[in-house]
C-alpha cells in the first residue's frame, strides 16, 4: 500500500468511521438523557394534580418505567463513553494527518510515512483495546 492509498483507504476511512460512530452515540446518549429529564419533570407535576387527572397514578408509574429503561439502556450500551472515545480517536487521527501533511515533527524526516502508519495504527489499536475492555465489563 502506497502513501496515497494508505491515507485515502485507511486513514480517511477510519476518521470517517470513528466520526460517524461518535455522532450516532452522542445522539443516542442525548436522546435517552432528554427522555429521562422530561419524564422525571412530569412526575412531580402530575403528582400535584393527581386528584384532577384521570389515571395519573398509571401515568406516573409509566414515566418511572421510562426513566428506568432509559437509564438502564444508557448504562448498558455505554453511549456516552463510546461517544467520547470515538471522538477522541477521530481527533487524534486528524491531528496525526495534519502534522504529516504539514511536515512538522515528528514528520519532518525521510521516515515520515512509516511514523504516520505506526502512530495512526497505535491510536486505532488503543481504541480497539479500550472498546474490548468496555465490552467485557458489559458482560
Amino acid at each position: 500500500m502506497n502513501k496515497e492509498q494508505y491515507i485515502k483507504e485507511r486513514l480517511d476511512e477510519q476518521i470517517k468511521w470513528y466520526s460517524t460512530k461518535s455522532r450516532s452515540n452522542q445522539k443516542m446518549y442525548k436522546r435517552l438523557r432528554f427522555l429521562e429529564i422530561i419524564s422525571a419533570s412530569f412526575i412531580p407535576f402530575l403528582s400535584g394534580f393527581s386528584s384532577s387527572i384521570p389515571y395519573s397514578e398509571w401515568i406516573i408509574a409509566f414515566l418511572g418505567v421510562l426513566i428506568a429503561i432509559s437509564a438502564g439502556a444508557s448504562s448498558l450500551f455505554k453511549y456516552q463513553e463510546n461517544w467520547l472515545e470515538y471522538r477522541t480517536t477521530t481527533e487524534a487521527l486528524k491531528q496525526e494527518k495534519v502534522l504529516y501533511l504539514t511536515g512538522v515533527a515528528p514528520y519532518n524526516d525521510e521516515q515520515k510515512f512509516e511514523v504516520l502508519v505506526t502512530r495512526a495504527e497505535n491510536i486505532m489499536s488503543n481504541e480497539k483495546n479500550n472498546w474490548l475492555k468496555h465490552s467485557i465489563k458489559k458482560g
